[in-house]
């Protein structure tokens, strides 16, 4: 798979960047926070890219997607995913999100249930639980080192933090092209995603509307925040089955595309959508 086989999709007041491969039951990719293409070693595993029809597509202000117009939303992403499965003609899909794209990946399954036949967790941003609190405090210090110093001081402090001072070249590792492109959307990590998911509200109501099957897979590496994520996703979830993947860390949809491939198609395989 590459980025020049995407193509655009127009949805109302948008057009997304998408790509469509092979056949058999949808899996939507929802595309996390700043790496617009993060998912994509993960739809080129042969496990999944020869067996279902692997959609994944770049959110509003990434790539050749059209640019966001007012605040960030993650309910406004999990509407684009409601209305881009729609404009594909595909009436249910088994949903797959990554930290940020985890949070918009919960909010379609709890307010557009219809189509999200099951729900695939890698994950999901800290901002429930209890040391959430740090997380914002991180966040915070983010936002001024973004305005006090610019956005490339403010993408090389951030990563540097979560990956180690050698993330051009493991980020480049992994999805050849990566740290250029992001360094050209660091604008709507910044001013749209960060803002949209420390505004996100979603607690165990709204998770009970999640009623579909799921699967939450984590990194044995990953830190506190996202081991008291897993312990969330299983308290608010009960249906959630669990892998965690030895020697993984928050990174692992670039670094273990293989075994979270492997994870996904056993549960996939496990859930088909009927039909």
């Amino acid at each position: 798979m590459s980025r020049s086989a995407m193509r655009r999709v127009a949805l109302d007041g948008a057009e997304l960047e998408v790509e469509v491969r092979g056949t058999g039951e949808p899996v939507l990719l929802i595309q996390t926070a700043l790496v617009a293409d993060e998912f994509l070693p993960l739809a080129s595993q042969p496990a999944l890219a020869d067996h279902y029809r692997v959609i994944r597509y770049h959110r509003r202000g990434y790539a050749r997607s059209s640019p966001v117009q007012g605040a960030g939303s993650i309910q406004r992403d999990a509407a684009d995913g409601q209305a881009l499965l729609a404009a594909l003609c595909i009436a249910q899909a088994h949903v797959v999100g990554v930290s940020y794209s985890g949070a918009v990946a919960l909010q379609l399954a709890a307010d557009s249930p219809t189509c999200v036949h099951s729900l695939i967790l890698l994950e999901p941003p800290p901002v429930h639980v209890p040391s959430a609190a740090q997380f914002f405090t991180a966040n915070a210090q983010l936002m001024e080192d973004y305005h006090a110093h610019g956005p490339v001081v403010g993408l090389d402090r951030f990563l540097t933090r979560v990956i180690g001072p050698d993330w051009r070249a493991a980020i480049e590792r992994a999805v050849a092209g990566a740290p250029e492109q992001m360094q050209r959307d660091t604008g709507t990590f910044f001013d749209t995603d960060l803002p949209a998911l420390l505004a996100w509200r979603f607690g165990a109501e709204d998770a009970r509307r999640i009623t579909q099957a799921v699967l939450h897979i984590g990194g044995s590496e990953s830190g506190q925040w996202f081991a008291e994520v897993r312990d969330l996703m299983l308290t608010w979830l009960p249906q959630a089955e669990d892998v965690v993947l030895a020697g993984a860390d928050h990174s692992l949809a670039l670094t273990h595309p293989g075994e979270v491939a492997a994870a996904l198609v056993a549960f996939l395989r496990r859930h088909p959508i009927p039909g």
